[in-house]
């Protein structure tokens, strides 16, 4: 019962979106999270998943009054978008690589890219699950005290070592693992009351 008001809720929203463009903002958080976690998990690299989740919403506003309501859900028709701007990249990446090697390397990544997007369409149950969890671990980090959040950012996405996150905050090595302990432990039992 609560999937089907979820359901209905999401096809309302997206109807007076279409109506009104300044309502995109509330699928735009909504979603935000979801996408963010499906590019990041596919590129790594944080400043180009931030473009391409950018991108996925400047394409998605620009092509809502042409999506249409199949049952399906808004995130999935994301997804989408994010798989062809992500393979898209690849292959522009591709042909502006001149070594021979990189080329060899880049194609590879073009049909795991490929792959994927076929995919996209019918994303399985269990990736939805992944990206959910992921959006979940997003959100959750952001109600962290400052200090926990700033280590935890800069320790698990700027990927710095305790000394380069110590240097950065000013503090000693052992408050900065104290902090992520803290946070860590936090968010593990956090994670696992939103699993409940």
């Amino acid at each position: 019962m609560k999937a089907l008001k979820k359901e209905a809720d999401e096809r309302l929203l997206i109807e007076a979106a279409q109506h009104d463009p300044a309502r995109f903002a509330e699928l735009y958080e909504l979603n935000f999270e979801r996408v963010y976690a499906y590019v990041v998990r596919r590129v790594g690299n944080r400043a180009e998943t931030e473009d391409i989740t950018a991108e996925v919403f400047h394409q998605a506003l620009a092509n809502l009054k042409r999506f249409k309501w199949r049952g399906i859900p808004f995130a999935a028709w994301l997804f989408r978008i994010a798989a062809n701007l992500i393979n898209d990249r690849w292959q522009h990446a591709a042909r502006e690589v001149p070594d021979e090697g990189l080329i060899e390397a880049t194609s590879g990544e073009i049909v795991a890219s490929k792959n994927l997007s076929g995919r996209t369409g019918n994303v399985t149950p269990a990736e939805i699950e992944e990206v959910e969890r992921r959006a979940t671990l997003f959100r959750l980090v952001e109600t962290l005290p400052a200090e926990q959040k700033r280590v935890v950012v800069l320790r698990f996405v700027d990927q710095k070592s305790i000394k380069e996150v110590a240097s950065e905050i000013r503090k000693t090595e052992g408050a900065v693992k104290q902090l992520q302990f803290r946070a860590l432990s936090t968010l593990r039992a956090r994670m696992e009351g939103a699993d409940a």
